[in-house]
């Protein structure tokens, strides 16, 4: 790949992630948990600005519309006669040698159908949280990667250069926007084309795919896709740099540059309520994109902007969330068709499900949950207040955390609340629904189906956690 080398550049301040609020406090700290509860019901954001349906954008297809009156329709879920994957995917974590360095390696989640293929590959590229990358956890979209290896894909999550366990060094390349996307791009060339090489990947049918400063990335790739990719997909890509005089301009230029020189077809999902870009700024994004397409005569090369209106208290946070995938996949399915990509459902991958209700009390009586003292009855309020996909988590000492989102709330408000207990915690109550009992078994921080808690502060599951 011939994609352009970055400058060193110095750091600018600026996100284009957002992520999950974390917090904890110690037992005999509650002014700390107070707090806590203050900010994890702080994280949303709203925006005044028009939304991104009313603005229709040259000839473009562009579908629009606010959440809660669209008519989504029901993912297929009667798939009990397929063989079944087991919960963990068959995850892999591999590194991947860079091309001219191979000192330098980019650690890199590979999640995989049973059987030796060769499979379809969809690579997802993650986003980026504020501060220093390598404190950024490895990136682990279940969600996404779930409905792909359904589907029989192999999916491929690396961490970019300076990124979680990854060597080298994050590039910011000064307010040069464009140039950093190449430079991002060059790393996503690296795991495709080791990807492709490997005897289980069927190299002719490969997705690319990237939430925020990975959509950057993604469309950056598109410039030079090798030729067995197909399509991309982004996910409310961009890159913020507020200490940048001009940044959304810097932004959407780049955005021009990539469109003039779009090798594939590419899906934009953004929505109205997102925290990092106002529907304007989206808008004036796929705008310079689609104008810069139009004089390029690119086969197949086409774009189409979808809003898929609010989603919770952030659109940014969609596909890191489990509740989002009914909202993303019926875009994405009808896209890859398109494509040429298979979409028919192949495997069952095992899930754990929800415990059941026990009618121990009512959600909402407070006062029912056990060895809370004030803190902890105030932490179980702000739970109640939270989107229904969540849980609430308790032990004997009085420990407690709550979760909402993500992939699996449940084994987070586990795992979160046992890091201040010495006594196993135990699931009190899950979405709108009390789940304990007197006698309710201990429950552990690892699943029996192999589901894992997940990192709080992970930038691909994005989650709301609050604990004691």
């Amino acid at each position: 790949m011939a994609f352009r080398k970055l400058l060193t550049g110095w750091a600018v301040a600026g996100t284009a992630c957002v992520l999950s609020v974390a917090h904890a406090a110690s037992l005999s700290d509650p002014a700390v948990a107070t707090g806590a509860q203050a900010s994890a019901s702080s994280i949303s954001a709203t925006h005044a600005s028009t939304p991104l349906g009313a603005a229709h954008i040259l000839s473009a297809p562009f579908a629009s519309g606010p959440l809660g009156s669209a008519n989504v329709p029901r993912i297929a879920l009667d798939d009990a006669y397929l063989p079944v994957v087991r919960a963990d995917m068959n995850e892999q974590i591999i590194h991947i040698p860079v091309a001219g360095d191979p000192s330098v390696t980019l650690e890199t989640t590979v999640y995989r159908p049973d059987g030796p293929g060769p499979f379809p590959m969809v690579v997802f590229n993650h986003g980026k949280i504020p501060g220093d990358p390598r404190m950024q956890p490895r990136s682990d979209p279940v969600s996404f990667a779930r409905e792909f290896v359904r589907r029989g894909y192999v999916v491929v999550a690396p961490n970019r250069q300076g990124f979680a366990g990854s060597g080298g060094t994050y590039q910011q390349d000064g307010c040069d926007v464009a140039s950093n996307g190449l430079g991002q791009a060059a790393d996503v060339a690296t795991a495709v084309d080791y990807m492709a090489k490997q005897p289980y990947v069927d190299a002719t049918h490969i997705v690319v795919a990237g939430t925020s400063h990975g959509g950057l990335a993604t469309m950056a790739y598109g410039t030079e896709a090798a030729h067995g990719v197909r399509a991309l997909i982004n996910f409310s890509g961009g890159l913020r740099q507020d200490a940048c005089t001009g940044w959304q301009n810097n932004l959407t230029e780049a955005f021009g540059d990539y469109g003039a020189r779009a090798r594939v077809a590419s899906l934009w999902l953004y929505g109205d309520n997102d925290s990092v870009w106002t529907p304007d700024l989206v808008t004036r994004m796929y705008a310079a994109f689609h104008t810069a397409q139009l004089g390029e005569a690119q086969p197949g090369a086409g774009a189409k902007l979808v809003d898929f209106g609010a989603y919770k208290n952030d659109a940014h946070r969609l596909v890191g969330d489990r509740d989002g995938v009914k909202i993303w996949w019926p875009k994405v399915e009808a896209f890859l068709a398109n494509q040429g990509m298979p979409t028919a459902v192949e495997y069952r991958v095992a899930t754990q499900a929800a415990p059941r209700a026990t009618g121990y009390a009512s959600i909402d009586t407070v006062a029912a949950v056990p060895f809370l003292d004030q803190a902890g009855r105030d932490g179980y309020r702000n739970f109640l207040k939270q989107y229904p996909s969540r849980a609430f988590a308790v032990s004997d000492s009085g420990a407690w955390s709550w979760a909402e989102g993500g992939d699996n709330p449940m084994a987070v408000a586990i795992a979160n609340c046992q890091q201040h207990s010495s006594d196993p915690c135990r699931l009190y109550a899950v979405n709108s629904n009390v789940v304990w009992s007197n006698d309710t078994a201990t429950a552990q921080s690892d699943n029996a189906d192999g589901s894992r808690a997940v990192a709080a502060d992970s930038a691909d599951d994005s989650h709301s956690l609050a604990s004691r």
